[in-house]
């Protein structure tokens, strides 16, 4: 059955039509951009709803906020950064090299801040994408998500919470304009955020109150700043920052022996966890509180040096007795006892695997993604296409998320990837792609498969990276130079697609043929070969 003809050259009044629409613009938003424009792409955008570039950096100014990825290998390939002033960045450190990065590769012109996207419905009769925002409506042929998934903080449902009379933010929505000094603070949650936020103002509040739910694995962090000549060599030596971001790389890929292949090789990470443990805290019933009861690695490994200490303090306690509700002007938990506060951090992480976002964009079908993912988890193929949904790309997409080094790495796996779609569509005229149910099935089954062995799946923790359904959609079950290899090009064979040729001429892959082909019978793309019959 051929797709009617419709024609979208001209534009609608009030609608911008383009090419590419990118959503979002983190690292791997603003990479899009730049390897698009490296392609030789002109006609993309990409909509920002904040203000600037940077994503989650930009947006998440908590006082602390830095990275736990060494700074060398938490950067772009094709742009390092001799400038990094220490070995693990800060937060407007990073960002400030972000912001450098647009600048050098002048792709601000491509960016449309301030630009919430609010829903994109895929319409079948046109074969393109209609997308609605804040700042007008426009129509694209692809639609590419580069939302990362720690951009919709994820609020605590925790009863008479917002009637709270106090200073009350998420971590990544600080306000700071909030002046914390001589107030009494509880700090809800102990992840990643509040390992950084509780040292940063342990010593301005006069009491801290940190609500645990779970206790976390914590290693030593190994930061320091750079010496001069170490800025030097960056600068002006030859290979010398590509070398120690190579060492740094390895010696991260060698956790996935224990993470993914075989947990029992995670226990020297858990001895030196364990270690650092008994040395920074010496009270044995705060001891025993903040040990976790499941394998390392389960849940994320944050790295401190300075929380521990923080909770030993006199004017600080663990919490770890569950919030039974908030008053107006305290916590009470569920033993009964009341904790009166002035202000409420709430760092209770993001929505990852249910995130707002996937509520308001609709497929070929009529269902959104958020639909999709509820009924079947949140499945993709190479985190880079989901079945029922032409023409749209992910970057960041589902298993794609890592537990021991840089996403940047993968991002720049999927611009490969993503790129080399484009110019594929391009190159034999294909007006509609989409990746097949089977493939992506078959992807998937593999995927379940390979985490089944790992610590994420068996080391005793109930931890965001899995779904409601129990499968972790949200890792990645490899090393990551394997992924890389697995997305170096776009396999169309995976695909069904449509030729723009008056949408009428089928490209068959690997199934049946919908309708009278009007191409030739063989499609020779070097390796891959795409067949019509």
């Amino acid at each position: 059955m051929s797709l009617p003809v419709t024609d979208t050259s001209a534009p609608t009044a009030g609608v911008r039509h383009i090419d590419t629409l990118i959503i979002g613009s983190g690292f791997a938003g603003l990479g899009a951009a730049i390897k698009l424009t490296q392609a030789g792409k002109t006609d993309f955008l990409v909509l920002e709803r904040g203000t600037d570039v940077g994503g989650t950096w930009r947006d998440n100014t908590y006082p602390g906020a830095a990275c736990d990825v060494p700074s060398h290998l938490y950067s772009y390939s094709f742009a390092l950064n001799p400038e990094w002033t220490r070995s693990f960045s800060t937060q407007p450190e990073i960002q400030k090299y972000i912001q450098s990065v647009a600048d050098k590769y002048k792709v601000r012109d491509k960016h449309l801040f301030g630009c919430d996207v609010q829903s994109a419905h895929w319409n079948e009769s046109t074969t393109r994408w209609e997308v609605t925002t804040t700042k007008g409506n426009f129509v694209a042929k692809v639609l590419v998500s580069a939302v990362g998934a720690l951009c919709e903080p994820s609020l605590p449902d925790i009863k008479g919470i917002e009637g709270f009379e106090g200073e009350i933010f998420h971590s990544a929505r600080w306000n700071h304009d909030a002046d914390l000094t001589g107030k009494r603070v509880a700090v809800i949650g102990t992840g990643a955020s509040a390992i950084q936020i509780v040292p940063a103002i342990g010593k301005k509040v006069s009491h801290l109150d940190v609500y645990q739910r779970t206790a976390p694995w914590i290693l030593p962090r190994a930061d320091r700043e750079y010496t001069k000549l170490e800025h030097t060599a960056f600068k002006y030596l030859p290979g010398f920052q590509k070398l120690c971001r190579a060492g740094i790389y390895w010696m991260r890929e060698s956790q996935v022996v224990g993470l993914a292949k075989a947990p029992v090789f995670m226990k020297p990470l858990q001895f030196a966890a364990e270690r650092h443990l008994r040395r920074q805290i010496k009270d044995r019933d705060l001891r025993k509180k903040v040990t976790p009861n499941f394998q390392i690695g389960c849940k994320r490994m944050l790295i401190s040096n300075n929380y521990y200490p923080t909770l030993a303090q006199d004017n600080v306690d663990l919490v770890t007795d569950g919030i039974a509700e908030v008053t107006a002007n305290s916590v009470v938990s569920k033993d009964g006892t009341v904790r009166e506060v002035d202000a409420i951090v709430v760092a209770t992480g993001f929505h990852v695997t249910d995130s707002p976002t996937f509520e308001g964009i609709f497929g070929k079908d009529g269902r959104s993604l958020a639909d999709v993912f509820d009924e079947g988890g949140q499945q993709g193929y190479k985190g880079a296409a989901i079945a029922n949904f032409p023409n749209m790309f992910f970057l960041v997409g589902p298993n794609t998320g890592l537990g021991h080094t840089s996403m940047v790495f993968m991002i720049e796996s999927q611009l490969n990837y993503l790129v080399d779609a484009l110019q594929t569509l391009d190159k034999y005229g294909i007006g509609k792609i989409e990746v097949r149910q089977d493939a992506q099935d078959r992807y998937n089954a593999e995927l379940q498969e390979k985490l089944s062995h790992s610590v994420w799946n068996n080391g005793g923790c109930a931890s965001w990276y899995l779904d409601k359904h129990g499968n972790n959609t949200t890792l990645w079950p490899g090393f990551t130079f394997q992924f890389r290899n697995e997305t170096k090009r776009f396999d169309l064979t995976a695909y069904d697609s449509v030729t723009t040729a008056d949408l009428a001429a089928p490209v068959h892959v690997n199934g049946k043929t919908p309708g009278p082909a009007a191409i030739p019978a063989q499609i020779d793309l070097d390796d891959d070969k795409v067949t019509a019959q």
